[in-house]
């Protein structure tokens, strides 16, 4: 874990000394954020997933390969290996905001809306987080938003702030602690 670390806090550095907007989504955010309310429920994740701007993709490529990443694509997924040898499952994932992550998805991913993170990075906010997960719908999102209501962060008011479709899976995820 000290790696997955060492490599988001490594783009992170990269990225805000260019002035290139970001925000870290997917399980590391999760992390950050029940974190915050209890250290000791932080799960752990290999890859790092970013939310950029499509429009400073090629500013990036060239930030990051500077700072020793790979850029590649990986079955349609925009992403960059830790070197050569990086695997692309412990890589950096890239999401574009305003656009679908995959095609059935409900809505695109949101615009790039952050909070600062203790450990320096800009962490996508919680609102935009919830419907992200929401959105992918998988066993590990499901288990990531359990998470966030384990330690609180979110409870029987979330669904009246979503769309009914996301407010309605979020609603099965309320009723089933347990699933």
């Amino acid at each position: 874990m000290a790696k997955v670390r060492e490599r988001l806090l490594r783009a992170a550095s990269a990225l805000h000394r260019v002035g290139i907007p970001f925000a870290v989504c997917g399980g590391n955010a999760v992390a950050s954020w029940v974190a915050t309310v209890d250290e000791g429920a932080v799960r752990n994740t290999r890859d790092i997933d970013l939310l950029v701007r499509r429009s400073d993709l090629d500013s990036i490529k060239t930030t990051l390969e500077q700072a020793g990443f790979v850029f590649d694509v990986v079955y349609d997924v925009v992403l960059f290996r830790d070197g050569p040898d990086g695997k692309p499952s412990e890589g950096i994932h890239l999401l574009f905001a305003g656009e679908k992550t995959r095609a059935e998805h409900l809505f695109p991913a949101p615009e790039i809306t952050t909070v600062d993170d203790p450990a320096k990075f800009p962490v996508i906010a919680l609102e935009s987080l919830v419907t992200m997960k929401l959105m992918s719908n998988r066993d590990k999102d499901r288990t990531h938003l359990r998470d966030l209501i384990g330690v609180g962060l979110i409870d029987s008011t979330w669904p009246m702030k979503l769309p009914k479709e996301l407010a309605d899976r979020l609603q099965q995820i309320l009723d089933t602690p347990d699933a």
